[in-house]
């Protein structure tokens, strides 16, 4: 499917999930950008990055000190192409992954550690 078309089904996605969530979540998640990539993209520009990400969370957390410098602003990418490919191109389950890889990086975001996002479901 086409980078353009997989965007607009994960804008969608994004909007809907930040919608249903709490009041006081959605406005802390509010100052963190959202983003999304195609990995394939990227990997030229920034090999380091594993190839097989679905979701990055970058910058300051919501527990750490404002930011002070461009590369502190917090961000979560979304890999859309990958994304897309780990769903075997399933649409159903690409949404679903969109919102479970969104709400998994907002838990970073938000100070949780990989372990605590698992407990949550989201890992």
């Amino acid at each position: 499917m086409r980078f353009k078309r997989l965007q607009s089904i994960a804008s969608s996605v994004v909007k809907g999930t930040l919608a249903s969530l709490p009041p006081v979540i959605r406005d802390e998640a509010t100052a963190c950008t959202i983003e999304f990539a195609e990995m394939s993209a990227l990997l030229p520009d920034e090999p380091s990055l594993d190839r097989e990400l679905l979701g990055l969370f970058e910058g300051n957390a919501r527990c750490d000190p404002p930011p002070a410098l461009p590369d502190e602003i917090p961000r979560i990418r979304l890999f859309l192409d990958n994304l897309w490919h780990d769903c075997g191109g399933h649409l159903e389950t690409y949404r679903s992954e969109i919102r479970i890889t969104l709400l998994h990086e907002l838990g970073h975001y938000l100070g949780l550690g990989e372990e605590q996002v698992a407990a949550l479901g989201l890992a």
